[in-house]
């Protein structure tokens, strides 16, 4: 097996069941977010996207209960060290179109759950409009407001979604096409 595969098991296995006040567990929300973007019909890029982007969660010590408030940063400064950038820039990005998104849907906000509002005042809440038009004009922006929303939606107790396993050959073929191939 890819040892980066290895790496990312092994992270889940370590820190997959803690909680961050969303109702599910990081694995939990994690699955549901992939499962939502394969429901969608996400490439297999933007599906692992949806899967790890909130690895930088458990690669740095938590700020409080809620997580690690930069996670987008550290997980997407991982994810590129192994992945292309269209897996780590939307992850990278989707605290960022968190914000963006705040700024220009008026309901927007008002759907967030608390934990997300919570971390919002973190993060810098919702970006000006010199800030919405850098966003907008990045690459992946697009790709980084659909995994937001999936990340939105991937907070359901309960729901039934595919297990890690359904992920691993994808996981294992972007890891050979990026920087993760050894």
């Amino acid at each position: 097996m890819n040892p980066v595969l290895e790496e990312i098991e092994a992270l889940y296995a370590m820190h997959g069941d803690n909680v961050y006040g969303e109702g599910v567990t990081m694995a939990q929300h994690a699955l549901q977010s992939a499962a939502l973007a394969e429901g969608e019909g996400a490439d297999d890029r933007l599906v692992i996207a949806a899967l790890l982007h909130d690895i930088g969660h458990f690669l740095q010590q938590r700020d409080d209960s809620y997580g690690y408030h930069k996670h987008d940063h550290s997980g997407g400064d991982w994810l590129a060290r192994h992945f292309g950038p269209e897996v780590s820039e939307p992850a990278r990005l989707h605290v960022a179109a968190k914000r963006y998104l705040c700024a220009v849907e008026p309901y927007y906000l008002a759907r967030l759950s608390p934990a997300s509002v919570y971390t919002l005042s973190k993060q810098g809440g919702p970006m000006s409009p010199a800030e919405m038009a850098a966003f907008a004009a990045q690459p992946f922006a697009e790709a980084a407001v659909r995994l937001r929303r999936w990340d939105d939606g991937g907070k359901e107790p309960g729901l039934t979604v595919p297990d890690f396993a359904r992920y691993r050959s994808r996981l294992g073929r972007l890891l050979e096409e990026g920087r993760g191939a050894v």
